[in-house]
């Protein structure tokens, strides 16, 4: 199936590592010119160099997503290099430590929530004028199971709850961009671990603390405790972006759509 992505012009944040790689490539497949909003510029890049071996345009933007100058900066950068910003997919989000809420330093705190709230915050403002001058745009924010409902023992708290913040948001946003022809929704996948670790950048919490939380032990009961029997792919999560930030989604905003193997089912 045709998709209609050919030629439309996409920002990713957070495109060098695990999930947010497998969207810069799924839309490079597709035809579309990539802007990959990523703070790490060797794996950033990396997944640039991929993405035009594809047959897709596409170039890497440093960017801080919590930062609005460097947001700011970054949207500047992809009008003046393909004219247009057709899809935003704030897909950046992590948690700075795992740990309880009452042991975590406020720092932390604080990175947690701007990391997965206030980067959404960021980009969306920083697009959003323009896609009410062109009456047209499409915005898919990424979410978590965790954020839907609580995860027992997942010592994440705070990331699952600016994840619930975004999907709230972006309930709201519906209706307040909607009139102007632009869609806003919320992709939400479960467990979902590299393809290996040849794909996640030296920041990535993956690298950092991932592997001693996601044992193979945890894996595997994870695997048995959601319906298909088996952990997600960041290939199943980019399948679904691509499909709501295409015209098949032309009527479809303001909801949350779990890919996470029936493990969340509302």
């Amino acid at each position: 199936m045709d998709l209609g992505l050919s030629g439309k012009t996409v920002i990713v944040t957070g495109g060098g590592s695990n999930i947010g790689r497998s969207i810069v490539l799924a839309f490079a497949r597709e035809g579309s010119n990539v802007v990959n909003a990523e703070l790490d510029e060797k794996q950033g890049q990396k997944v640039v160099d991929e993405a035009n071996s594809l047959g897709g345009q596409a170039i890497l933007v440093k960017t801080d997503v919590t930062d609005w100058g460097s947001v700011q900066a970054m949207v500047k950068r992809a009008l003046e290099r393909f004219g247009k910003i057709d899809v935003l997919v704030n897909n950046v989000g992590g948690a700075a430590s795992v740990g309880l809420l009452v042991d975590k330093p406020r720092e932390e705190c604080e990175k947690d929530v701007s990391l997965n709230f206030w980067s959404v915050v960021n980009c969306t403002k920083a697009v959003a004028g323009h896609m009410i001058e062109r009456r047209r745009g499409r915005i898919v924010n990424m979410g978590s199971v965790s954020g839907q409902s609580g995860l027992a023992g997942s010592n994440v708290s705070l990331y699952g709850g600016a994840k619930g913040a975004v999907i709230s948001l972006s309930k709201a946003l519906a209706w307040e961009l909607g009139g102007y022809g632009i869609s806003i929704n919320v992709v939400c996948p479960g467990m979902t671990l590299p393809e290996t670790l040849e794909n996640v950048g030296e920041e990535s919490v993956w690298k950092k603390w991932a592997w001693d939380v996601y044992t193979p032990e945890m894996q595997e009961a994870a695997a048995k405790s959601v319906p298909l029997q088996r952990l997600g792919s960041p290939q199943d999560v980019a399948n679904m972006v691509l499909f709501l930030a295409s015209d098949c989604a032309s009527y479809v905003t303001g909801q949350t759509v779990s890919v996470s193997g029936g493990g969340t089912m509302w």
